[in-house]
């Protein structure tokens, strides 16, 4: 019969569909696993070929832990809110829930159609009301513990999407989303204080199973830097400037002092003279974004204020400086600068003429070592960032730079001018949008008793239905003209109130989704614990670094892009959860177990897929004309997982092959007679198993699909096949193609599903080599390799050596003094 994939997949998944065959449940008696991605948000275009990968990946994975008799949750459900959706709604004219009901409907069409083994009875929507009722509800106790707070300060703005934007949706100076300019704003903003957790989203890596690079780039953004906070008395008035500096070894080289412009004392102290030029410079530095102005190699601007403070230990009066590159969130936004140990200060003051005095040398200059001494002009002239040694620095001078740091701290703390500090890179999260589709924030703002929050009764509070959900120009949501919505009474005195009109970042319903799949239909709470501490607190006992592991999703796959950002603040509000004591303490503090990641699918070429380029592959036209395990296949196929790799049809075509061949196997299969275990095809059958088990448990995917395939060329030279040598194969075989893996499992005789059998073991005995590789050396060095038998005795091999025209060129006229012979590794022969 000929291979036909449309007719056998549409029939499996409608078998599977009708009998719920990956519908899980929890059960004490089965060990779990959860196996977790990415929920896609649903946009207009719909799936394009990249996007599976993750998917068939985890699916892969989750599918033969079934065989190993796990009880496997694999769910999945859709990021809806945010501004994907509403983009693409503005983009349409469609409203937001029309056009996200219609392209859940296409994204789930699309993910039955390749087979994934998901649970859809536990199919999630961050937009609907009973999902974010529980985001509201935990936005509520963020409020009650004093982590939620809405203060006036200085934002991104993206002037397309008229939104605010988090620093970390800020990339390379223009909006993460639209690529849009962006500028400063002063908005009264919600925040959720994520920075009370920065040491322990640092310190709780150690805990978990992540990629080094992704832990890096956590521990990058949070940004630990220690140091110390030094106080610069202002000439003329009654109160200091802080700074924060990493370098309290370098304060004798400080010759100047910068203010970001947002700093608040620059209104105090910026002489009348100079007001005119900072209010100009202050107000060109708003359009900038953050990392615009922090850019390396980007030309630094300033302006002086006309003011001067006093060095804190010499006593020298130092200008004070407005400048861009200054950033108003890192330490306490102002600077001292040291223009011969730091080059964006070096820049600064060689475009304003300001001094550069050196004060640490590198440590081969040690000679010019003093306290007060003139120093030739090629130490002025270049930048030193290194550790080295101090030089006019009164009586710090001749120590090392890091003895140096702690000296000159302890020294300014008894002085009460200074203490050590430890600061952060991370700012409190950004919270609040002033856009229509999002989460409605559940607080009202009553004028007698301030913020009150929505009674839990109350919950959720829905998104109004509305004609006009563009942006403002104004800033403010769209929800702010509804006055039938906004106009509500007090929950705590009953009086007239107004509810918050701004809504959540996209980011919210994302933090957490990973626990309402434990528990997707309780209309009680977002999940009961019973089933949180099932789902998120076994370990899987085939992950032996996993042992002793605390809790959290067992495996977590994603795209790279996503782990920073979205990783943080998941991890963030799941301790604020466990902290507060919803999550079991059971299942630990950190919310993934594992973390990996997953290369794009590039187009044809190599560039990335884009509709501007016309270069996007939609899975749909390739399941059509190849069918979805050949697919599939080809997309755990094409190359190392964790790498970009370009798509090219020609490979899909080949794995179609590949499986068409493995259909025809089946009638060469037969039911009656057994090949020798000693056979080559039984060796290489249990080296198979051995091979792509343990090439899935690493996300070798691409090398177990070819071993694949080097055992069905072989079995594919034989007239006669044994039944259980084949069906091994389609077991095998199973995860990466299950509609024609089920389709032969069938035709077999076997009535139950093959994604329900035991995983294949391989026989240790069998997938031993016969002969090996035998190093032959004389007096510890290798003079030949000869082919022996894997259990040779030393007289045998002590023969064989001696037989070897390699070997007995070395020991003409020399006498052996002795064999040493180490069993199934190498023979050396000493003279």
């Amino acid at each position: 019969m000929s291979y036909n994939y449309q007719e056998i997949e549409r029939k499996w998944q409608e078998k599977w569909e009708k009998d719920e065959t990956y519908k899980v449940k929890r059960d004490s008696k089965k060990k779990k696993f959860y196996a977790l991605v990415e929920f896609p948000y649903p946009s207009g275009e719909g799936l394009h070929v990249g996007h599976p990968r993750s998917y068939t990946a985890m699916d892969v994975i989750a599918r033969k832990c079934r065989m190993e008799g796990y009880n496997v949750l694999y769910p999945i459900g859709w990021d809806a809110f945010g501004l994907p959706a509403e983009n693409y709604a503005i983009k349409t004219g469609i409203h937001p829930a029309i056009a996200t009901q219609k392209n859940i409907a296409n994204f789930k069409r699309q993910l039955k159609s390749l087979g994934f083994s998901f649970d859809w009875s536990r199919e999630i929507n961050t937009s609907d009301p009973e999902y974010y009722k529980w985001t509201q509800w935990m936005f509520l106790q963020f409020f009650k513990h004093g982590l939620a707070y809405k203060t006036k300060m200085a934002i991104n703005w993206c002037l397309h999407c008229k939104i605010g934007l988090a620093n970390e949706e800020v990339v390379n100076g223009v909006c993460e989303r639209c690529g849009g300019p962006v500028e400063k704003r002063d908005k009264e903003q919600w925040m959720l204080r994520i920075t009370q957790y920065a040491q322990r989203l640092i310190d709780d890596l150690d805990k978990v199973d992540y990629l080094p690079q992704v832990k890096q780039q956590q521990i990058n953004w949070i940004g630990r830097s220690e140091g110390a906070t030094i106080e610069f008395p202002i000439s003329n008035f009654q109160f200091p400037i802080e700074i924060f500096t990493t370098r309290p070894d370098t304060i004798f080289g400080a010759t100047y002092l910068v203010l970001a412009p947002e700093h608040p004392l620059v209104g105090d102290i910026v002489t009348k003279e100079q007001q005119a030029a900072v209010e100009a410079y202050i107000k060109e530095a708003r359009g900038k974004a953050d990392l615009e102005r922090s850019a390396e190699g980007k030309e630094k601007t300033g302006v002086f204020t006309g003011s001067y403070v006093v060095h804190p230990i010499s006593g020298e009066e130092m200008p004070v400086w407005v400048a861009d590159y200054v950033l108003p969130q890192y330490g306490t936004g102002a600077i001292m600068a040291v223009p011969a140990h730091d080059e964006r200060d070096f820049e600064f003051a060689k475009k304003y003429s300001l001094e550069i005095r050196p004060v640490i040398l590198p440590p081969e200059e040690r000679e010019w070592v003093g306290e007060k001494i003139e120093l030739p002009e090629k130490f002025a002239s270049a930048v030193y960032v290194g550790p080295g040694f101090l030089v006019n620095s009164q009586k710090f001078s001749g120590l090392e730079s890091e003895e140096a740091k702690q000296r000159i701290t302890d020294y300014l703390e008894k002085n009460k001018i200074g203490k050590e500090q430890v600061n952060y890179h991370l700012r409190d999260w950004v919270f609040s949008r002033q856009r229509y589709w999002g989460e409605p924030i559940p607080l009202v703002q009553c004028d007698k008793c301030g913020w009150v929050p929505v009674p839990d009764g109350q919950l959720p509070v829905e998104l109004p239905s509305v004609k006009k959900y563009e942006p403002t120009d104004t800033g403010e949501s769209p929800l702010a003209v509804i006055t039938d919505w906004v106009n509500t009474k007090c929950p705590k005195c009953g009086g007239p109130a107004k509810r918050e009109t701004d809504t959540m970042p996209n980011w919210a319903g994302s933090s957490w989704y990973f626990l309402r799949y434990c528990d997707p239909h309780n209309e009680k709470e977002f999940a009961s614990k019973k089933e949180i501490e099932y789902w998120m607190a076994s370990t899987r006992l085939t992950l032996p670094f996993m042992e002793g592991k605390l809790g959290g999703v067992d495996w977590y796959n994603g795209g790279m892009e996503h782990t920073t950002l979205h990783l943080l603040y998941s991890r963030f509000w799941y301790k604020f959860l466990y902290d507060i004591g919803v999550i079991p303490k059971k299942c630990g503090s950190e919310p993934y177990k594992k973390r990996t990641s997953h290369g794009l699918i590039l187009g044809e070429g190599g560039e990335k897929m884009s509709k501007s380029r016309g270069n996007v592959v939609n899975p749909d036209e390739m399941v059509e004309k190849y069918g979805a395990d050949a697919f599939r296949v080809y997309e755990m196929f094409m190359g190392p997982f964790d790498q970009a790799i370009p798509w090219d049809t020609k490979g899909l075509v080949g794995c179609q092959r590949f499986l068409e061949k493995v259909w025809q196997l089946g009638s060469k299969t037969s039911k009656t007679g057994k090949t020798s275990k000693t056979s080559a095809l039984e060796r290489l059958l249990h080296k198979t198993i051995k091979k792509v088990t343990e090439d899935v448990e690493v996300m070798k995917f691409n090398t177990a699909i070819a071993a694949l395939m080097t055992f069905v060329n072989e079995m594919s030279k034989s007239n006669q096949l044994q039944a259980t040598s084949y069906k091994f194969l389609v077991q095998l075989l199973a995860p990466f193609a299950p509609h024609l893996t089920e389709e032969l499992w069938c035709a077999l005789g076997n009535k139950e599903s093959v994604h329900l059998t035991k995983w294949p073991q391989y026989d240790k005995n069998l997938v031993r080599d016969e002969e090996i590789d035998f190093p032959v050396q004389i007096n510890g060095k290798l003079r030949d390799t000869l082919r022996l038998p894997v259990d040779i005795s030393e007289d045998g091999a002590r023969t064989a050596a001696l037989q070897s025209e390699k070997i007995k060129k070395w020991l003409e006229g020399k006498e052996i003094k002795k064999v040493i012979f180490v069993k199934g590794k190498l023979i050396n022969i000493v003279l």
